[in-house]
């Protein structure tokens, strides 16, 4: 399954974020090139039963000033459905591990959360989006690396 496409230079850094909370980043260059018979590469393991929510290229120079958005809810409710919780952190807090890892956790659950359900990566703001197309408040940066998110005041249908 296709989760993100993207084109990036040596010096940029992917990264992805699963619906378990785990954020890995690591320099471009680590990935090889394919070819059109190859069987893919590894970019993050997942834990069972967790998915890829999102893929994403910083730039080179972008990197300290990149943030992360995440929004956190219950599984059991259909994304965009119910408020739950999003958190903004720098990128530069997390460290950065080799491709095929698991990752560091981005965001803690709340009670009545346990998943993702939407993340970006974004140069220096990311804007959060409901299904009404209304803009949606996201909580001020938190500079706390493994911190639970805010409670949002409205579902998100999208960031970016």
């Amino acid at each position: 399954e296709v989760v993100g496409v993207g084109t990036a230079h040596d010096e940029d850094e992917i990264v992805f974020i699963t619906s378990d909370a785990q954020l890995l980043h690591f320099p471009a260059s680590a990935v090889r090139p394919q070819g059109r018979s190859a069987g893919g590469m590894a970019g993050i393991r997942l834990a069972e039963g967790a998915r890829v929510v999102h893929v994403g290229v910083v730039r080179a120079g972008q990197v300290e000033d990149a943030v992360v958005a995440t929004v956190a809810a219950s599984s059991d409710a259909l994304p965009g459905t119910v408020p739950g919780s999003a958190k903004v952190t720098p990128l530069a807090v997390y460290p950065g591990k080799g491709r095929g890892t698991a990752g560091v956790r981005v965001q803690r659950f709340l009670r009545g959360e346990d998943a993702l359900y939407a993340a970006a990566v974004a140069p220096r703001v990311v804007r959060a989006v409901g299904s009404g197309g209304q803009p949606v408040d996201l909580p001020p940066l938190d500079e706390r690396r493994d911190a639970s998110g805010t409670t949002l005041s409205a579902p998100v249908a999208g960031l970016g």
